[in-house]
């Protein structure tokens, strides 16, 4: 197994380096920057970090939350269940009203069909009775 050597990884991260931005035409130096592996990482992280805060930020505080999809408001749930309750409610009415009114229309029609109960109901005879 190879051992990393983590004092030689923390002198590379550590190590220091030049960075120029030259005018081209001139040759003059413009800016110099020294910079170390380390810190260029924390910078990017840093950087990163702050785009998703700002980002999180955007969506959490202005009305772009509500075109998240599942995103839902608890007032617009609510209203959503009362709907389908009374929907629901509803349909089951015009089902009852539908049959009724077909009822009718056969009671009117004369298509009606009684079918009388004709089981015969055996009644047990008491052992105290006069028959």
């Amino acid at each position: 197994m190879v051992k990393f050597d983590t004092s030689s990884t923390f002198k590379r991260l550590r190590n220091r380096y030049r960075l120029v931005v030259m005018n081209d035409d001139t040759y003059e130096e413009v800016v110099t920057f020294k910079l170390s592996r380390l810190s260029v990482y924390v910078l990017l992280s840093a950087i990163f970090v702050i785009l998703v805060g700002l980002t999180v930020a955007l969506i959490v505080f202005t009305p772009l939350k509500y075109y998240i999809p599942g995103y839902d408001d608890l007032k617009i749930g609510r209203e959503y269940r009362q709907l389908k309750y009374r929907t629901d409610s509803l349909e089951q009415q015009v089902n009852y009203q539908a049959r009724y009114i077909d009822g009718l229309k056969k009671v009117l029609k004369g298509d009606v069909s009684v079918s009388l109960d004709t089981t015969k109901i055996s009644l047990p005879k008491d052992e105290y009775s006069n028959d």
